[in-house]
């Protein structure tokens, strides 16, 4: 049994110690990295780096207080070097490429979570910008995933949500005199509640001219509905106003009477546009990642407040003191009420 003992000795003391003492240290860098940077959008990059630099210095820490020889620990060392840089090199065209260019669009910040793009042949609002992809909600409420590769290598068109213009075109025949037709497509956008609209004539075809109709659109979270009730907008007030909206050359190649016009049947039972509000369903995610972010930019400015009050409590006295201590209470139970926010994962 003494002898057993004895044996066992050195593996333990040489080891086992040793190396579990080292896992409990990366286990704990890897639950801080977890603290300091929670799973959320805002700190998903950072957490990510974080826990793939944590595993790669502990693997290293184990290397080194394992009872190798100088020459074995040497070579372990070297193969954890070459098997890094050939990693490295296999994936530099897509994992090293991506995350540099995630590193990149976070510096850029061009757009952030809820923000409307525009990306080649993707359109949707934005619901997570992690280290290696981005990914947009689309008008179907799917869920679409683009490497940052391919999103740094191309335009990106961004809505700003300080407002956008949203307009529609329209073709009307030669013999309609233009004064008019830029008056009714200015009426259908404030009908669409649309501020400043303005009416360019983008085209003199062969058999009809083009109008589009802009206007200007401040809340641009309804920015799908809005494009629907512009164009319902403007072929009700055409509509209304006798004018048919096709070209001549349509007109002569069905051979309709000269005096018929191509107006719906009944204009009496419209559909009510605004009874829905597609974009709470369509873009549910992004939304949520939107709100989120907000709540985390909050939550950041009462924690300067929190720290400037703090700095002051200490040159104040009474009762100017008491008063900065309700401040930084009151501040205190916000924080805690967006830390109880911020915990929620987005729906799936």
């Amino acid at each position: 049994m003494d002898m057993f003992i004895n044996q066992l000795k050195p593996i333990l003391f040489d080891w086992i110690i040793p190396a579990g003492i080292t896992l409990v240290f990366i286990y704990m860098a890897l639950s801080l990295v977890r603290y300091m940077y929670p799973d959320r959008a805002a700190t998903r990059l950072g957490r990510q780096i974080g826990q793939i630099l944590t595993v790669i210095v502990g693997f290293v820490a184990v290397i080194l207080v394992l009872p190798f020889v100088d020459a074995t620990r040497g070579q372990l060392l070297g193969l954890f070097g070459l098997v890094i840089t050939a990693v490295i090199g296999l994936s530099s065209t897509t994992f090293v490429s991506n995350a540099m260019a995630g590193l990149m669009l976070r510096a850029i910040n061009s757009f952030r979570s809820g923000d409307f793009i525009q990306l080649d042949a993707h359109f949707g609002r934005v619901t997570e910008k992690g280290l290696l992809h981005t990914e947009i909600q689309t008008e179907d409420r799917d869920l679409v995933t683009l490497p940052n590769l391919f999103v740094i290598t191309h335009p990106v068109r961004v809505v700003r949500s300080s407002g956008t213009l949203i307009s529609c075109a329209v073709s009307l025949g030669y013999d309609i005199y233009r004064r008019r037709i830029s008056t009714l497509l200015k009426e259908a956008a404030v009908d669409t509640e649309l501020t400043e609209p303005f009416v360019r004539i983008t085209e003199l075809g062969n058999h009809a001219v083009s109008y589009r109709i802009y206007g200007f659109l401040d809340d641009v979270e309804r920015l799908i509905s809005k494009r629907t009730e512009l164009r319902a907008s403007v072929l009700d007030r055409l509509h209304n106003a006798g004018i048919e909206v096709a070209s001549p050359t349509q007109m002569n190649q069905r051979q309709l009477n000269p005096d018929a016009r191509i107006l719906p049947p009944d204009k009496g039972h419209d559909l009510d546009i605004e009874a829905g509000q597609p974009e709470d369903m369509m873009f549910d995610k992004a939304n949520f990642a939107s709100r989120l972010e907000n709540f985390q930019n909050q939550r950041d400015v009462l924690e300067l407040e929190i720290e400037e009050y703090q700095k002051e409590l200490s040159k104040v006295e009474e009762p100017a003191k008491q008063k900065l201590e309700q401040e930084i209470a009151w501040r205190k139970r916000q924080i805690t009420s967006l830390d109880g926010i911020l915990q929620n994962k987005a729906p799936e």
